[in-house]
């Protein structure tokens, strides 16, 4: 048999555009969550965490205790990476892909359908927190799933572009929830919205997740996965998933060879890059997609629909990046694109929130400034994912890479709301998005410098 006869064959078109749908209709739900939440931060602060619920705004101190069950939600991400992320690399992706999105539909309904502090008391923000510790094991797990199966099937020079609409749906979720809360605002009074208009952007999970569970169910797994296995071994009993044989994208041979096991110390040094390459994607796509509406209304007296209108600008500047910096990133390398987005960010971050608070700037120049501010996070959210899946072997790739993002999320995006309420409040210096923004991305440009410019050329191990 000849080498050309070991290789897999390329997926039909049908299989891997039905597997782009697959993977990305997971992400579209989970990220018009997080958008809702963002978007409705002073509502449920209002009505979960203040001793008089149902108050408009709810105060600075109900809004970082909102902000922290969104970080806490984060910081259960690495555990559903490690969880889900090992059934994907040991069963398969499927498998660990319909689990994800079943939980995350299941948590996110229910949100819907709490009562409130004042309906049940000091019981209404615990059962809210557990639920979106629900939600941070499933978004742990759906990175690696997804990103995995669709880079895997996608066709030679092409997987900067499949990866990119991880990210694209990651955009459109976001969209999604920002505009189904500015509708909403604009249709129902405040008191109606507080009241209970709020629980209909999480309602609407049901239907959506399961359009994303129903398609999942009828996946394949990706060309190449050996039988038995996505690496091997006897049907029903799957060779051991070990995250430590994972091989650093620095290093495409490894120590011992293309796919040769590594140490632990690889490994982890592979996991600690990643989290270097993306820190600045997770830290300033959350300062300003997800943080900035209740931050231009507590920090700057922004009007709820003044505040979403910018960030429906915001998110559109990012959703129209993605895909051509992922198909960018195809033909100029991963690294020069990322580099453009971190370093724009860094030098821009505070020109751009000063043009927001300018009582002299124009609306059409506000709103260049926050298209510009989503277009720049875009440079790196469009070939990101297929830089992370790049960097790790197939039988560990859900589990490496997912690791990776999901710390990185639950440091530098999980607490974004929390430490830009808190310092903003107790220094009154209303930069603070900005400095978090540009410090994290000046970092990450720095762990970028180590990405090789041919990375993107080289197979998949």
């Amino acid at each position: 048999m000849t080498p050309t006869e070991l290789l897999p064959a390329p997926p039909p078109h049908a299989a891997a555009r039905r597997a782009l749908l697959a993977g990305s209709a997971g992400n579209l739900v989970e990220w018009y969550e997080f958008g809702v939440y963002g978007c409705f931060a002073t509502v449920i602060a209002a009505n979960f965490f203040t001793p008089h619920p149902g108050t408009p705004g709810g105060g600075a101190e109900a809004l970082v205790a909102t902000y922290a069950s969104f970080a806490l939600a984060f910081f259960f991400r690495p555990v559903g990476a490690l969880l889900f992320g090992r059934i994907g690399d040991r069963f398969g992706r499927r498998p660990a892909l319909v689990l994800v999105i079943g939980l995350m539909t299941l948590a996110t309904t229910l949100i819907g359908l709490l009562p409130t502090r004042a309906d049940i008391g000091a019981a209404a923000p615990w059962l809210l927190t557990f639920l979106r510790v629900l939600q941070g094991l499933s978004a742990g797990g759906e990175f690696g799933g997804a990103v995995s199966l669709m880079v895997e099937y996608a066709p030679p020079g092409r997987r900067g572009l499949y990866g990119a609409w991880q990210s694209f749906t990651v955009a459109l979720g976001l969209l999604a929830g920002a505009g189904t809360a500015a509708a909403l605002a604009a249709v129902l009074p405040a008191e109606a919205l507080y009241a209970w208009g709020w629980r209909i952007p999480f309602l609407l999970a049901l239907p959506l997740g399961t359009v994303a569970l129903w398609l999942r169910t009828a996946l394949e797994e990706p060309p190449g996965a050996p039988p038995g296995g996505p690496h091997g071994g006897p049907p029903g009993r799957p060779a051991a998933a070990d995250p430590t044989e994972a091989v650093d994208a620095t290093d495409a041979s490894g120590p011992t060879g293309p796919t040769g096991p590594a140490g632990p110390g690889e490994q982890a040094r592979a996991v600690v890059l990643g989290i270097g390459r993306i820190m600045g994607w997770s830290a300033a796509g959350y300062a300003f997609l997800v943080v900035l509406p209740s931050h231009l209304q507590s920090a700057f007296g922004a009007s709820f629909r003044d505040a979403l209108l910018a960030t429906t600008l915001v998110n559109l500047g990012f959703a129209a990046s993605i895909l051509p910096a992922g198909l960018l990133s195809d033909r100029v390398g991963r690294r020069p694109v990322m580099l453009g987005g971190a370093l724009g960010i860094a030098v821009l971050a505070h020109p751009l929130l000063h043009l927001l608070q300018s009582p002299g700037a124009s609306p059409q120049t506000r709103a260049a400034a926050v298209l510009t501010a989503g277009v720049l996070v875009g440079l790196l959210a469009g070939p990101g994912p297929a830089m992370l899946a790049e960097m790790f072997p197939r039988r560990v790739r859900c589990t490496g890479l997912g690791l990776s993002y999901a710390l990185a999320n639950a440091v530098f995006s999980g607490c974004a709301g929390l430490f830009i309420t808190a310092l903003t409040t107790r220094t009154a210096d209303t930069a603070i998005p900005a400095h978090y923004a540009a410090g994290a991305c000046a970092l990450s440009a720095v762990a970028l410098l180590t990405l090789r410019g041919n990375d993107h050329r080289e197979p998949l191990r």
